[in-house]
């Protein structure tokens, strides 16, 4: 095949025209030659493929079956498909010679030639015609001027004599503009914005006639005279589809041009596909004989193969029907029915444990699956079930605490079920989180079985939701009477302070403290106001590590004797977020920071008030930042710290966490708390900069539909 294949290449690249066309036998006798040994081949892999099937089979053996039917469909398929390849081949080879021969070329150009002369004729004698009629009009315009009847009905006479449809003088002024000064137009068209410049430069470059062709007229220009900057124009209207025809007719003779260029790689190409769909066809011969071989084989080889099945257990195996009538249907038939028995005089003893076995694993699997813990415990109180729910709500550490007592695993639950409770909510702590308990209790003979789900954060957001509602209240409710109170207390101070001549320092302090006191209240509504109402965040790329920075620069200045650190492990970060509210969360969470090493010094004098802070890219790929102090450390309430108004200061109004942690939650961050080992706290803030950025693509694709449906509006 490849040396076929060889000799086929030399003898077509041999040819000096590339381009002419081959001779149809010859191509014809290439073709056969290189398609013999190619079917000869693919019937050798069809061979090769039939004798590993036979191998795989549950007989084994050498296939002979399978090669023989691959031999006899081949055969077939190929003496036929070799004669029609001949005929196909020559038949097109020949009808290609005669598309592509002189006589077909030279009737295309004859008529291309024929429709061009016409379509140039008009033009030559619609120019000839424009030229005489400019030398007429001068005639005319030396014996009677241009806006005399005299004139007009001249002008008239020309262009109908002359088989124009319409015409006009047009003068360019001093200004520059084209005016009509005359004009024979039924239709009323604008004329003047017909002469653009390339005509007037044209006409001045010598050029006696400018004439142009569209598809409904043809149009010509010319100067009336020639010292001054006056032009006759005329057109004359055309046949719309004898432009196009011309048109046309070029397009096919360069299309067929084209297509002689390339008449002897489709001839290759065509004969070539010949080849691949004969090579196709002779391949599907060859699988429908390998099916038809596997077929016939197949009733023995699932026979041999279900023998094996029994005599290693299974007794569920059948022949696959249906069967045909004949002795090996038969056989398989029967081979059924004593494998049907058989299955059943075993299966009857199985049955029982295999529905019991069912029946704990959907159990196993319903608990697994639900939300809610559930727990199973005996009389005596011990664990005998727990869920994977109810391990992760109590923090349960051991792989398996079957026979644990409750009161090892949780004493609240263990007292709820020594007090009888049936319904209760309960809080117990979990590990180093306390945990609100939605607890259910059935009783029945051989223990209880505990259901509880965890509520801790739907209550945390009722309590939020319910702040944040009476945070809004109360600024409104506050806010009015604020402002008169303190312009009152302001006046009074500038006004009577003069006057008052007995006890002036008392008037002075206390005006001063209800000035000082307003001001307080003031920055307690404002605070109010932010909880409740805060801005929506602006998206857009920061520098996080400057953000961060600036941050702890400005409680550095205010607080020189405390030491601060900053370490930027991330890199020049660049993070998609709200630069205020960040810088917000991240300046209150360092002013609690502050705030805890300001209180331990007061109790330890030699104490050194260290704040650090801390950027880091994560292995996920969220950016952390955390910041840490060696100050009083973390409250009993640590899960309540992000709640409204708690608070564990005096001062304190228990919104700064609460607003650092709605700021984070809109970044679509978390924020964690800790103890450090040496005293202090640390807090946490994970950021996905991924997720920041697809949040601003989002934005400005919702920006540019508003805009658009603004500017449609």
């Amino acid at each position: 095949m490849l040396a076929t294949a060889i000799a086929t290449y030399f003898s077509l690249s041999r040819q000096d025209d590339k381009s002419a066309l081959l001779s149809p036998p010859v191509v014809a006798l290439l073709l056969i030659v290189n398609l013999v040994p190619a079917i000869a081949l693919l019937v050798l892999i069809g061979r090769r493929v039939a004798m590993r099937r036979a191998a795989r089979s549950a007989i084994g053996g050498d296939g002979q079956l399978h090669v023989r039917l691959v031999a006899i469909f081949s055969l077939i398929a190929s003496i036929p498909m070799l004669l029609v390849v001949i005929f196909a081949s020559l038949l097109f080879q020949y009808g290609v010679q005669f598309w592509f021969s002189d006589s077909a070329r030279a009737m295309l150009q004859n008529a291309g030639n024929f429709a061009r002369g016409y379509y140039e004729q008009n033009l030559r004698e619609v120019g000839d015609e424009t030229l005489t009629m400019a030398s007429d009009l001068r005639d005319y315009l030396n014996q009677s001027r241009v806006n005399s009847p005299e004139f007009a009905e001249g002008y008239i006479y020309q262009v109908v004599t002359r088989k124009l449809n319409r015409s006009a003088i047009i003068e360019i002024g001093p200004d520059g503009i084209a005016r009509t000064a005359a004009t024979v137009d039924p239709d009323q068209r604008p004329v003047a914005q017909y002469l653009t410049k390339d005509i007037v430069n044209r006409l001045a470059k010598g050029e006696g006639v400018v004439v142009s062709a569209a598809p409904d007229q043809i149009q010509a220009f010319t100067q009336l005279y020639p010292d001054r900057r006056i032009y006759l124009y005329a057109t004359r209207d055309s046949d719309a589809p004898a432009f196009s025809q011309v048109k046309r007719a070029q397009a096919v003779l360069n299309n067929y041009e084209s297509f002689a260029r390339q008449s002897r790689a489709l001839q290759i190409r065509f004969n070539f596909a010949l080849f691949i769909g004969s090579l196709g066809l002779i391949g599907i011969a060859v699988w429908i004989a390998l099916k038809v071989a596997d077929r016939l084989v197949k009733p023995v080889n699932e026979l041999v193969g279900a023998a094996r099945a029994v005599a290693a257990g299974d007794l569920s195996v059948r022949v696959a029907g249906p069967h045909a009538r004949d002795e090996i249907g038969v056989l398989s038939s029967a081979f059924n029915r004593m494998t049907q028995r058989l299955e059943g005089q075993t299966g009857a003893l199985m049955a029982a444990n295999s529905q019991l076995e069912n029946r704990r694993a959907f159990i196993e699997a319903i608990l697994s699956g639900v939300s809610a813990g559930v727990l199973a415990v005996s009389q005596d109180r011990h664990v005998r079930m727990m869920n994977d729910s109810a391990r992760a709500i109590l923090a349960v550490q051991e792989e398996d605490v079957t026979e644990y007592p409750l009161r090892a695993i949780s004493r609240d639950l263990d007292d709820l079920l020594v007090e009888g409770a049936v319904a209760e909510i309960v809080q117990i702590r979990a590990g180093t989180d306390l945990r609100t308990l939605a607890v259910k209790i059935v009783k029945d003979q051989s223990g209880h079985v505990l259901t509880f789900d965890d509520i801790t954060q739907q209550l945390s957001d009722q309590r939020r939701a319910a702040w944040s509602d009476v945070a809004r209240r109360i600024a409104h409710e506050i806010k009015n009477p604020l402002t008169p109170i303190q312009l009152a207390a302001e006046r009074l101070q500038r006004r009577y302070a003069d006057q008052i001549d007995n006890d002036r320092a008392t008037f002075t302090r206390l005006t001063g403290t209800i000035v000082r006191q307003v001001g307080d209240l003031r920055r307690i509504v404002d605070e109010f106001s932010a909880f409740a109402r805060m801005p929506k965040p602006v998206f857009r790329a920061e520098a996080l590590a400057d953000i961060a920075s600036h941050s702890l620069f400005l409680h550095e200045v205010a607080h020189p004797a405390i030491r601060f650190t900053f370490a930027n492990e991330a890199g020049e970060a660049s993070l998609v977020c709200d630069r205020r509210q960040i810088g917000q969360a991240l300046t209150n969470i360092v002013k609690n920071a502050v705030e805890a090493v300001e209180a331990r010094c007061l109790t330890e004098a030699d104490h050194k008030g260290e704040v650090g802070m801390r950027i880091a890219r994560e292995a996920d790929g969220r950016i952390a930042i955390e910041v840490k102090d060696n100050g009083t450390g973390l409250p009993p309430e640590r899960d309540r710290m992000i709640e409204p108004y708690m608070t564990t200061r005096a001062k304190g109004t228990g919104l700064g966490l609460a607003i650092v942690n709605r700021i984070v939650q809109e970044h679509g961050g978390t924020m964690h708390f800790a103890d450090v080992p040496e005293g202090g706290a640390l807090v946490r803030i994970m950021l996905d900069p991924d997720h920041l950025a697809r949040i601003e693509e989002q934005t400005a694709v919702l920006d540019r539909k508003g805009e658009a449906l603004a500017h449609g509006a």
